[in-house]
């Protein structure tokens, strides 16, 4: 395990070495407040809930998400550091996972940040429901966590930081719109019912609608889960195959 913690600290300490960091802080408190107040209305519903700030995290994250996983084995790839890392006397899986976690924490960090001002400030004007807000923010942490998985295995598939935050944009906008009725309705027309509820529920806003109404289900858990210990195994498959 202590190659997963140095390659943990290594990777946590080189988002603040560069101003990436700060920019994605800043980006993501600014537009969550303009998502929320503007778009969301928040004033304006006369409710002491923070619905109208979680319901946008999704299309936030699908963006912003990748813009921090693109350069996780990109930038790597590109300098030719992959070489030196894979013939260090550390486990693939340990590269994998010490990177994985080291943005999973601070994504998780900026959704705290983001996320205690507002709880706060509806404390203050009404009576929310603490466990709603506590849940919505666990939901919101494991979606980012299913972001950064899929964008952390493209990211190794290229030595292009810009390919790498466009298909990952478009791996999890897939996976995004999946539960649409629009989506199921043009499989419905070829594909069995079990079909197309099999593709409803690899939908990651059905999961996380499902959470941020203050229900945590064991699938909603195991469904995340699941689904970021499947790309992280492809992601240790490809440095694997680049070992070999």
């Amino acid at each position: 395990m202590h190659g997963l913690n140095a390659i943990f600290k290594r990777e946590l300490l080189s988002y603040f070495a560069t101003p990436l960091a700060y920019v994605f802080l800043a980006i993501f408190i600014f537009a969550s407040g303009a998502f929320t107040f503007y778009i969301g209305a928040f004033f304006e519903r006369g409710q002491a809930n923070l619905s109208s700030f979680f319901t946008w995290h999704p299309w936030l994250f699908l963006f912003l998400i990748p813009a921090v996983s693109m350069r996780l084995w990109a930038e790597e790839n590109k300098t030719g550091t992959i070489e030196l890392m894979l013939t260090l006397p550390v486990k693939q899986w340990h590269m994998v996972a010490g990177k994985f976690l080291a943005a999973w924490l601070f994504a998780s960090v900026a959704v705290i940040m983001c996320t205690v001002p507002m709880w706060i400030t509806v404390s203050y004007l009404g009576d929310p429901d603490h466990g709603v807000i506590a849940a919505s923010m666990l939901g919101s942490m494991l979606m980012a966590g299913g972001y950064l998985a899929i964008g952390a295995c493209i990211s190794s598939l290229t030595n292009n930081q810009v390919i790498a935050f466009v298909v990952s944009i478009t791996v999890c906008f897939l996976f995004t719109l999946s539960g649409f009725p629009l989506v199921l309705n043009f499989f419905n027309s070829f594909l069995p019912s079990i079909a197309t509820d099999i593709i409803a529920n690899l939908s990651f806003l059905r999961h996380f609608s499902s959470i941020t109404k203050g229900v945590v289900e064991i699938s909603s858990l195991i469904y995340f889960l699941t689904f970021i210990t499947l790309w992280l195994s492809i992601n240790t498959y490809v440095l694997s195959s680049r070992r070999a």
